[in-house]
């Protein structure tokens, strides 16, 4: 019976991937689901077992079974290991995705799960911690804190009870990262929350995951079944969120466990010493998780040799938006924003020139060109005034509209806040009303910038005030695009520094960047930023 293999990936399953299934199970082929390998343009992909090893064809449709099978289908890809697009990864924490069956525990052990829990339960808890100090592994969602500090703070952190949480709420646009390891591989962020229940001597964990994604929850709770037996006397549950994105900052996470609204908690004290229910508690997003049994199996010296300055290891980088070769590409850092934008992710769909990419989610700075020969780095990037974040990377042609995109990172601040401060509940407010003056003004000015197409809104041109407005306002307030883009300025300044979480301290990240290097989408002649200073 010919063997093949088809992705159940939330995104391989929109395009057709269930039904390709079904057409090669009726044509009497063992038929094993896996995970998405992440080049989804190529999806439904289906790899078929043969003396050469798998080969893979895609993307493929229900009616095109008897040309796979034969080998003769178009879309024969040979090894998919062996495209352009999967050559150059180091897949560290991906590497059994779209490989394995993600709930079965045999494969999982035969392609090296559980190694790092074994090598772990067998040394002290302190050694296990300075292992993961000295790999170097930073956290993977936000200011990348050192993952091994956070561990050795609850590990010293006297209490009755601790907890290990996981942060899978992933809500910045164009990211999918956690959902493809939860849904293509569970065992190994079971594996790590495992590990890291071990180091600090927690009992139980908690994996917190957005109700949008319904797959993962599914394989999550499947896959925490399936492994009890092996994490005892560690216990695993799912919660499910409401999809506020506010709850993806960590304390508002906390909160929603709890029961309570998503709200964020100031601090000190850190959730590291007064976390969930009061205990001391690891929050760890997926992808640091996920690292951890590679970093426990293999060593901390061999995480460490890949990567770039302070930034160590492998990163899993998203690219999305208006991008040729979308999907997840893991690398080490220091690769450079123009090489995964260009030779990774070919550019842009529509065949028109990369204007802007956004990088870290929708509170990411917008990065032209010429700051492409940047590294993919930490440090690099903060001081480049952006952020890595959660690793996603947003493509934008040249028929973007850079005041629209500032106009939305505003908009969404707005609706997304908690209401807790002021500086991000109410500057949020005051900043898309800024944005209509500002795009007003440029527009009365400049008609023929009227109405310009705004990638990623699909509101262009609503809620702005209008000409009638405008005639009356100069009595009130100088709507200068000059006098209104230096309020814009010190409005983010306030919520930079003022805010109490990154929800409100980064939205100044993409405003302030999209009036930097964009400053013709404003209707000013000259850079906005040395005008100001």
């Amino acid at each position: 019976m010919t063997r093949v293999f088809v992705s159940r990936d939330m995104a391989s399953v929109a395009l057709g991937a269930d039904d390709v299934a079904r057409a090669f199970g009726d044509a009497g082929c063992e038929v094993v689901r896996t995970g998405s390998r992440g080049l989804f343009s190529i999806e439904p992909l289906v790899e078929v077992e043969t003396d050469l090893g798998r080969i893979g064809f895609g993307p493929v449709g229900p009616g095109d079974v008897a040309a796979v099978l034969d080998g003769a289908h178009a879309a024969r890809l040979g090894k998919v290991e062996d495209l352009p697009f999967f050559v150059g990864q180091r897949r560290f924490t991906f590497a059994r995705c779209g490989v394995i069956d993600p709930l079965s525990l045999a494969d999982y052990a035969a392609h090296g799960g559980w190694q790092g829990l074994g090598t772990a339960r067998a040394q002290a808890v302190q050694q296990v911690v300075d292992t993961v100090k000295a790999s170097g592994l930073r956290g993977r969602g936000g200011a990348g804190f050192p993952t091994g500090i956070k561990w050795q703070t609850v590990l010293d952190a006297p209490a009755d009870e601790k907890f290990i949480v996981c942060n899978a709420d992933e809500g910045d646009s164009g990211t999918f990262a956690d959902r493809m390891l939860m849904e293509g591989d569970p065992f190994c962020l079971i594996e790590g929350m495992a590990i890291a229940a071990h180091a600090v001597g927690a009992r139980h964990g908690y994996i917190y995951i957005r109700s949008e994604y319904p797959f993962a929850i599914a394989t999550m709770r499947a896959a925490i079944a399936a492994s009890a037996h092996i994490v005892a006397p560690f216990t695993l549950e799912v919660r499910e969120g409401a999809g506020a994105y506010v709850c993806g900052e960590e304390t508002a996470l906390l909160d929603s466990i709890e029961g309570k609204r998503g709200q964020v908690r100031a601090k000190p004290p850190l959730p590291a010493l007064q976390g969930l229910f009061g205990r001391p508690t690891v929050i760890n997003n997926v992808l640091s998780l996920a690292a951890v049994p590679f970093i426990l199996a293999q060593g901390a010296d061999a995480y460490a040799a890949v990567g770039f300055g302070r930034s160590r290891g492998t990163m899993p980088v998203q690219l999305a938006g208006n991008v040729r070769h979308g999907g997840l590409y893991e690398v080490g850092f220091g690769i450079t924003l123009g090489e995964l934008v260009n030779d990774i992710g070919g550019g842009t769909s529509s065949g028109r020139p990369v204007r802007a990419v956004q990088v870290g989610g929708p509170l990411g700075a917008y990065f032209p060109p010429s700051m492409f020969h940047l590294p993919f780095d930490y440090e690099a990037f903060a001081a480049a005034g952006g952020l890595i974040g959660h690793a996603g990377i947003t493509l934008f042609d040249d028929s973007v509209d850079m005041a629209h995109m500032a106009r939305f990172a505003m908009e969404f601040c707005a609706a997304e806040s908690c209401g807790k401060c002021t500086p991000c509940r109410i500057g949020s407010t005051r900043g898309v009303e800024i944005m209509d003056r500002i795009i007003g003004a440029r527009d009365t000015s400049h008609p023929e910038d009227k109405g310009k197409a705004s990638t990623g809104s699909a509101r262009t041109g609503e809620g702005y005030l209008d000409r009638a407005l405008y005639s009356r306002a100069p009595n009130r307030i100088d709507v200068s695009i000059e006098a209104q883009t230096s309020l814009l300025r010190d409005l983010a300044d306030t919520m930079k520094y003022g805010s109490l979480c990154a929800l409100g301290g980064f939205t100044p990240y993409p405003v302030l960047s999209a009036l930097d290097y964009f400053p013709e989408d404003f209707g000013a002649s000259a850079p906005i930023k040395e005008a100001a200073e």
